[in-house]
């Protein structure tokens, strides 16, 4: 698998794949300072699974709900440090 992530890029895997899927090439993580990161928290179970213990004790979370055709705002947001909550994109603002 061929990382395509910039020098010092990192690639987050999140849950897993049914099917195999090859490794990464090590050569190539190396000379381009990439990381492999992953995580099981991903799928819809493990997701309302974590939601459901994060809402017993009252835990939540402050979102700025954006639309959709504003995503490239909110990343230059994000670059400049302009974000005080999580971005959630309202889905059905996504065009089909």
């Amino acid at each position: 698998m061929g990382l395509a992530l910039r020098r010092d890029g990192t690639l987050v895997r999140l849950g897993g794949s049914p099917t195999p899927r090859p490794p990464p090439q090590v050569f190539q993580c190396i000379m381009g300072r990439k990381r492999l990161a992953g995580s099981s928290i991903g799928g819809i179970q493990g997701t309302q699974q974590m939601l459901d213990v994060c809402a017993a004790p009252g835990i939540v979370s402050d979102i700025e709900v954006i639309v959709a055709k504003d995503i490239n705002v909110a990343y230059e947001r994000m670059l400049k440090s302009d974000v005080k909550y999580w971005f959630v994109i309202d889905v059905a603002t996504i065009a089909a």
